[in-house]
């Protein structure tokens, strides 16, 4: 499917869908969900990366259990507002996906996601191992929840 404006996310999800983030690590694929009233973003457990088809598949499954309806993927854009080699690949992964998930997605400035995700693990007291299995998870859930807030302030419903 196509890329889809954030805007339109919320108007093509049916009753009980939720809304899933990704946060595309070179090692693990962070994924955050949603709930159904698309308030709160939920960390979910990371997928170690493989290979691509094993870590669309494993993807899938997670979507799927979850009852996703559209995905947000964080683009990696540079700080200057340009696109470097890890945005493109992200682009990449996302045409690559759209092929084999039929779900629409759309893509978020994740500029700082991962440093506010990495303090608020720190604030929670975790250690430096707990936090890097699950860094992806809770940037996701940072880059989600910040998608939910623009949805809400739009006055977005599903």
């Amino acid at each position: 499917m196509p890329e889809t404006a954030i805007e339109a996310i919320a108007e093509g999800l049916e009753k009980g869908q939720t809304l899933a983030a990704i946060d595309l690590g070179t090692k693990t694929i962070g994924i955050a969900v949603s709930d159904a009233g698309l308030s709160f973003a939920h960390p979910r457990p990371v997928i170690r990366r493989k290979k691509f088809t094993a870590d669309v598949t494993a993807l899938a499954a997670q979507l799927d259990k979850d009852n996703v309806g559209a995905i947000i993927l964080g683009l990696p854009v540079n700080m200057d507002g340009s696109e470097g080699p890890r945005a493109q690949s992200t682009r990449a992964f996302a045409r690559n996906m759209a092929s084999r998930i039929a779900l629409p997605h759309a893509f978020w400035d994740e500029r700082l996601s991962t440093v506010a995700a990495e303090r608020a693990l720190i604030d929670q007291d975790m250690s430096r191992k707990k936090r890097g299995e699950r860094i992806d998870s809770a940037a996701a859930a940072f880059i989600l929840q910040g998608v939910l807030d623009r949805l809400y302030s739009a006055g977005a419903t599903i």
